[in-house]
């Protein structure tokens, strides 16, 4: 047998008995898993019509490949839950399928006039999935406590949060931030009784689903919440599986799982009983530039700041004329994207102003030209001085798309006399190397504190953020007006005139050229036939599960 073919058939058998081990033999069963027997294998890709694909029938079990294992555990205060739905927890409010912000716990806030204290009511029927009721005392402890973690989750604008009565809390800050909405959003609610050490790793929540079982780096097992206090999962029990993305495929062409996340250069096979769900997403992928000229100057940990060649503005913009985005998305995308040109396309705070028509060598060689930028010695590199335009691009050596991205931009800039080398690197050693050299970076969120963190210039050399050294006085106090703004709908028009104003200013192509923003991603899913999943998200960076935002409502739609 070829070793390919071995491969693929170790792989299914490998799923036949981890996923038959996660099956229960009875519908009412909520028992520790079984020891896996032969009977229990499921069904074959070839036996489709006969049930490949479903849930195992009477405890109506629904398996996931979708990845998004969070190694730091599941605890909102350290960072769980801000791309995606945290399915174990609740939030204040949330975003639907159209972005738009509605109540979950809340049932109403409001915010002060100097912006500092937004005042929530909560609703009072609500208890955790240990049956102890979520009180305001629950609320205000999850913010003191995200706030001292100094986590991912970001509460450093929360001075205090403060309970008023039994339905109402206080969250003061200090100092107005329109986006503050978003943490409402995004951070889960913990239970004040159950909160301590280990609680990452058994969970306590108010939301759909509570953990029951994670093997670590292999499988992680939920059931309902029987307290929810929404619509009720139509599943007894979801199993998430960690697997590589062949691995996921191969399971799911096997019939062992419903749903499977497989990279764009997967998202044209056929998969019998399976249909391909590509979902929009600002998951971006886009080239930071070094911004400042290199003078020598070091950060704190001794790495390098600042690089001569992308610090010129005619550099950085005729390398964004010249990029073919869409060539881009057919070629290493495979047609799962679209062309980028700012950190947050397509979702309510983008500037559509921004963008520029791209695939354009001839205005890119003009900008060139004009700044200088001249072949002196018919090498095909440009030559301003004793300065040739050429830097290096460095990228993730474990992510095989940005390094055919890395590749393909290359080969589309050489034409106009600018040379890319290649750098392919850990995130350890790029760590050392993103202030002095251009990198392939991916980002995304529903959270427009990302754009002010990635181009303020206060923001300098802070960890991943603005590493650059982007800094421009005007774009500065746009992102500040926004971030001041009473409400989110009052803040578009700041984080618009932020990437371009049209009067000239911008961090965008048209004003600054900071960054050469490249593609978005579509979130490529194969989903049983089977299988309602709802109305999508545009989708986040794909950190966690975003596909779950909505996952109560899924259904099973086969008999």
């Amino acid at each position: 047998m070829p070793k390919n073919l071995f491969k693929a058939a170790m792989i299914s058998l490998f799923f036949v008995f981890l996923i038959a081990g996660c099956q229960s033999t009875s519908p009412s069963s909520s028992l520790p898993i079984e020891t896996p027997s032969s009977s229990q294998a499921l069904p074959t890709a070839e036996q489709t019509d006969s049930g490949a694909h479903q849930p195992e029938s009477h405890s109506r079990t629904l398996t996931l490949a979708i990845g998004g294992e969070s190694s730091d555990g599941y605890d909102p205060t350290l960072g769980w839950g801000r791309y995606g739905s945290p399915l174990f927890q609740s939030t204040l409010l949330r975003r639907n399928a159209e972005l738009n912000i509605v109540n979950d716990l809340a049932t109403n806030y409001t915010v002060s006039e100097d912006r500092l204290v937004w005042t929530v009511d909560i609703r009072t029927d609500v208890k955790f999935s240990d049956g102890q009721p979520l009180t305001t005392q629950d609320v205000a402890f999850t913010y003191n406590q995200a706030a001292k973690s100094g986590g991912l989750a970001d509460l450093s604008i929360l001075d205090q949060a403060v309970v008023i009565d039994e339905d109402t809390v206080e969250l003061r800050l200090k100092q107005p931030a329109s986006t503050f909405v978003n943490r409402l959003i995004s951070l889960g609610i913990v239970p004040q009784h159950a909160y301590g050490e280990g609680y990452a790793r058994r969970p306590i929540g108010s939301g759909p689903y509570q953990l029951v079982q994670w093997d670590e780096g292999q499988q992680l097992i939920v059931e309902p919440n029987p307290y929810y206090y929404g619509e009720k999962p139509q599943f007894d029990r979801i199993v998430f599986l960690f697997t590589s993305e062949d691995a996921g495929f191969a399971a799911a062409k096997a019939g062992q799982v419903q749903v499977v996340s497989v990279p764009a250069a997967l998202g044209k096979q056929t998969i019998a009983g399976m249909r391909v769900l590509p979902v929009q997403s600002i998951d971006n992928r886009g080239i930071l530039f070094p911004f400042v000229p290199d003078t020598g100057e070091k950060t704190e940990k001794g790495y390098p700041i600042g690089n001569n060649v992308t610090s010129d503005l005619a550099i950085r913009r005729a390398i964004n004329y010249a990029i073919d985005r869409k060539a881009l998305v057919e070629g290493v995308l495979e047609g799962f994207g679209a062309p980028a040109y700012g950190p947050a396309d397509f979702v309510p705070w983008w500037e559509p102003e921004s963008a520029i028509q791209d695939t354009d060598p001839q205005t890119a060689q003009q900008i060139l030209s004009e700044a200088g930028w001249l072949d002196a010695n018919n090498d095909g590199i440009l030559e301003k001085g004793d300065l040739q335009a050429s830097f290096t691009l460095v990228y993730p050596a474990s992510d095989s798309t940005r390094q055919s991205l890395a590749l393909a931009v290359a080969d589309m800039v050489k034409p106009i006399g600018i040379q890319v080398e290649l750098r392919g690197a850990s995130w350890d050693e790029i760590e050392t190397l993103m202030h002095s050299n251009a990198v392939l970076f991916g980002w995304g969120s529903h959270d427009q504190t990302e754009m002010y963190n990635l181009y303020h210039s206060s923001m300098r050399g802070n960890g991943w953020y603005n590493t650059g050294f982007y800094a421009n006085e005007q774009v500065d106090n746009y992102l500040d007006l926004a971030m001041g703004a009473p409400t989110e709908e009052e803040a578009l028009v700041y984080w618009r005139a932020a990437q371009w104003d049209r009067k000239g200013v911008g961090f965008t192509t048209k004003g600054d050229a900071a960054w050469a923003w490249l593609v978005n991603l579509q979130h490529v899913y194969f989903v049983s036939d089977c299988l309602d999943v709802g109305k999508q998200q545009i989708q986040p960076h794909g950190h966690g599960w975003p596909i779950t935002f909505n996952i109560s409502e899924w259904k099973w739609v086969c008999k």
